[in-house]
């Protein structure tokens, strides 16, 4: 049998950088944080600028000293990486930690934004859910009120990716299927390589970021409309959260809130970032109102249909708090 270390040798790098993030003394703590993007995506930028703020206002209480993305921690190890303490912070969304547990990939299924969540006991639930199944605590959703889209390099008249082979992440695995494409899984660091290659000829991929990953440079055609809502968080070990003092959490919680709290900017940037896309070439497939519709009412019944089948205990009550 294999040592843990030799299943994954970022584990002795992580392990000497918690030594060098040792508080410096015994009420200032120093947490460690990884992300599961590359650091030149607009996501990361935005984080490494908060931690510089937590970092500056939380002298003597709390620091975060940033590992780096998945150089430091694969992409799709960032999730158990937080569960078993490796890293006490992960910057990733649901569907890079499903491995850990599946309930994570249903926050694509929200409609209620993350401020309602706070107010429907949305919040409270998936802390509970995040404690129980994954030993987590779920800090602040950084990323929301942005849709994901289909993203091809072949042209098409209704929704039918028969022929095609997709990049997907499990947030739109059974979806893409339905409509006959070839999926296959890769992190995004892969994406901008297969499809130089021809190895994809499309992918799914949120509105934004693809210029920090210069897909634009390979990619044709955007499907519209959008479906599901991309989310992007702050998840905490659990284990860690726990031994932190009542000022060093209160000091973390209204810092991760205050992050949070900014996420109407998503709203502009995602408008923007469409007409950079069309100045870029990328054209736009849109299909008329009824085919419309039914694309986004079938992504919606697919993924609750999946979501209650992978988490039939949680599924439910998920679906009262996430929907409207």
């Amino acid at each position: 049998m294999k040592s843990q270390k030799s299943q994954h040798p970022w584990l002795a790098a992580v392990a000497c950088l918690a030594l060098v993030a040792a508080p410096a003394a015994a009420q200032e703590v120093t947490l460690r944080l990884v992300s599961a993007f590359p650091e030149n995506q607009f996501y990361v930028k935005r984080t490494t600028d908060w931690i510089a703020d937590v970092n500056k206002d939380g002298k003597g209480v709390l620091q975060i000293n940033f590992i780096g993305g998945p150089k430091a921690i694969p992409t799709f190890e960032v999730g158990k990486a937080v569960q078993t303490g490796v890293v006490d912070i992960g910057f990733s969304t649901g569907a890079f930690y499903t491995n850990v547990m599946p309930e994570a990939d249903i926050l694509k299924l929200s409609e209620t934004s993350a401020a309602e969540q706070r107010k429907n006991g949305g919040y409270e639930l998936i802390n509970r859910i995040w404690a129980e199944k994954g030993n987590m605590r779920y800090l602040a959703k950084t990323v929301e009120f942005t849709p994901f889209h289909i993203y091809i390099n072949k042209k098409i008249d209704k929704p039918d990716l028969t022929g095609m082979k997709i990049r997907i992440t499990p947030v739109y695995r059974e979806f893409f299927q339905s409509m006959n494409a070839q999926v296959m899984t890769t992190a995004p660091g892969e994406v901008y390589t297969a499809l130089e290659r021809g190895v994809i000829d499309g992918y799914g991929w949120p509105i934004h970021a693809l210029f920090d990953l210069n897909w634009q440079e390979k990619t044709k055609y955007r499907v519209d409309p959008g479906f599901y809502n991309a989310e992007v968080s702050l998840i905490m070990n659990l284990d860690k959260y726990k031994s932190l003092t009542p000022a060093q959490r209160d000091y973390l919680d209204r810092k991760a809130l205050a992050y949070e709290n900014q996420n109407e900017f998503w709203k502009k940037y995602n408008q923007d970032e469409a007409a950079r896309q069309k100045q870029a070439g990328i054209e736009t497939i849109s299909f008329d109102a009824a085919t419309s519709k039914a694309f986004v009412d079938k992504a919606k019944e697919i993924g609750w249909a999946t979501a209650i089948k992978a988490s039939p205990q949680y599924g439910p009550e998920l679906r009262k708090v996430l929907s409207r």
